[in-house]
């Protein structure tokens, strides 16, 4: 079934229980997008919080559904979410889903030109935005006249949108008689292609419904659960997560913010049982411990019974150093893509915490296997590409029928991650055909910075590759190859690399030739071999 009927079911049995909670706790003033909510200040601090039920969480999505079918949206168009993580976020999701359309949630990090290149490959004829993407909106406005409806959520709506909480203020709250089957389409999420643009990725309802019981079968959530949401809701990961208390109808709390002391202050606060982690927020909570920083005597934490992590490779002394501080916690780590629904197509198990290091075996209702250039299962310990079949994976890349029949053969989706098992068949990593680089659980896609370092009127070549790091996984490093005659410094290059989003710029810099192939083809295998464990000529500052 759809996973609107959860929602519905959730808010016809639970209507009075409190669905969601949104803190935010370095305001100073009331934020923009919260016009329509009472502020609770809970603090000297002005940490401001904000509370929703399942009836209102249900009311809200019914709201703006009958607003956008009112307005001519048909079933099967496409509605782009352009948000930071707040209240609003969840219902406006699902409210779209409720049209029979499809949700397009979009990177907040998105550039104006990379907003338009999603809008226009999705075929998107609404954008919903907040006010933090006023300008770039504004910036694209007569480029995307195919959006005809542009709603704002914010107050001091600009006149080139018009008003969420107006339009759907007036609208009904009784859910829209809209069919909808497994079959259905129900959202497009975005990917890197081989060229470095997104790829538009095409999940159907029985996709969500399956991320909905992964989650609640591995992470065993019940009414009395709360799970604490970190990540930004446009990723699967976040989502996906969270998809495990909307079945279990238990209640999550959205903290906006990263900082190892308002994570701790939030669980202890809100009585968090349940919290996933990037693994630079795992080592800022540690370090901050071990500093003295963060006193755990301090809060209530016994409530707090499982951590897990995901978006990328776990170092084992993590989780050494976490069960020092938290002994009594559960610990598990999920592996996934966007391909297949976000994270759970392999996870580790609560129960497998001695392998530590694997990323675990094939998921609830997924199955996996390990495979060589031809298609063929490999022997247990041999290297080949992980492959996973189930009903998470996506239908296709959306207009792109080249890049789907590369990855989907027979059912199976070919992650491009290359893994080996041990002797009792736990999955291990060795590393990606792919050349996206994980930097804090974020893809960075190097062809966009190589293409951009060229623009650089000294420089020849670029290549961008990742390198180990102990705190975000692996951050960026440029190896610049200058034209014959010309000269720069680390200094230079990081100052033209000021234009880029702060998350792409490159950490590392270095000169030297860029290798190629006979075909072309940077060897980057021979720059990581070279370059990890060098010191680096200039290191901007890290971003979580």
């Amino acid at each position: 079934m759809p996973i609107t009927e959860i929602l519905a079911r959730n808010a016809a049995l639970y209507g009075d229980e409190i669905s969601l909670v949104e803190i935010n706790p370095d305001i100073k003033e009331t934020p923009a997008s919260w016009k329509d909510y009472e502020l609770v200040e809970t603090n000297p601090e002005k940490r401001y919080r904000r509370e929703m039920t399942w009836r209102e969480f249900d009311d809200k999505a019914n709201r703006l559904a009958n607003f956008l079918l009112g307005r001519g949206l048909e079933k099967g168009r496409k509605v782009g979410i352009l948000l930071m993580n707040c209240l609003e976020w969840l219902p406006i999701y699902f409210g779209i889903l409720k049209t029979g359309a499809l949700a397009v949630p979009l990177n907040y990090r998105y550039t104006e030109d990379e907003i338009k290149y999603c809008l226009d490959l999705a075929e998107c004829d609404v954008l919903i935005f907040g006010p933090e993407f006023t300008g770039r909106v504004a910036a694209i406005g007569e480029q995307i006249p195919n959006v005809k409806i542009r709603l704002f959520v914010g107050q001091d709506c600009p006149a080139f949108a018009e008003s969420y909480y107006a339009r759907t203020a007036c609208c009904s709250s009784t859910a829209p008689k809209i069919p909808l089957g497994d079959d259905d389409d129900a959202a497009i999420y975005f990917s890197s292609g081989t060229t470095g643009f997104p790829k538009a990725i095409l999940h159907g309802h029985s996709a969500l419904m399956l991320a909905c019981e992964c989650e609640m079968n591995h992470h065993r959530q019940t009414r009395t659960d709360n799970f604490l949401c970190i990540p930004p809701l446009y990723h699967t990961g976040a989502k996906m997560h969270w998809f495990g208390s909307l079945l279990s109808a238990s209640r999550a709390v959205l903290l906006r913010g990263v900082r190892p002391e308002w994570i701790i202050r939030a669980v202890s606060e809100e009585g968090i049982t349940n919290v996933w982690l990037l693994v630079p927020w795992a080592q800022d909570i540690l370090d901050s411990i071990e500093r003295g920083d963060i006193r755990l005597e301090n809060y209530t934490l016994d409530q707090w019974k499982l951590m897990h992590i995901g978006a990328q490779p776990v170092p084992p002394s993590l989780i050494k150093r976490w069960k020092r501080h938290f002994p009594n916690h559960d610990y598990d780590t999920n592996y996934g893509l966007s391909e297949s629904i976000g994270p759970g197509c392999v996870h580790l198990g609560i129960e497998n915490i001695s392998k530590v290091g694997a990323i675990g075996k094939a998921g609830h209702r997924w199955e996996v296997q390990i495979v060589d250039e031809t298609g063929v299962p490999v022997k247990p310990g041999a290297v080949g590409e992980l492959c996973v079949r189930g009903a998470g994976v996506m239908k296709r890349y959306y207009n792109n029928p080249q890049a789907t029949a590369e990855v989907l053969k027979d059912g199976w989706l070919y992650t491009g991650d290359m893994a080996r098992t041990d002797e009792d068949g736990f999955i291990y990593l060795v590393d990606r055909k792919k050349d996206v680089i994980i930097t804090g659980g974020e893809n960075i896609y190097p062809v966009q910075i190589e293409d951009f370092l060229r623009t650089h009127d000294a420089i020849k070549d670029a290549a961008v590759i990742g390198l180990p790091d102990h705190r975000l996984g692996e951050i960026t490093a440029a190896i610049i190859e200058l034209k014959d005659g010309f000269s720069a410094t680390a200094d230079d290059i990081a100052g033209f690399c000021a234009a880029l989003p702060r998350y792409k710029r490159p950490h590392k810099i270095f000169f030297d030739a860029v290798p190629r192939n006979p075909t072309g083809k940077i060897e980057k295998p021979k720059l990581r071999e070279k370059y990890i464990g060098k010191g680096s000529l200039v290191e901007m500052e890290t971003e979580s």
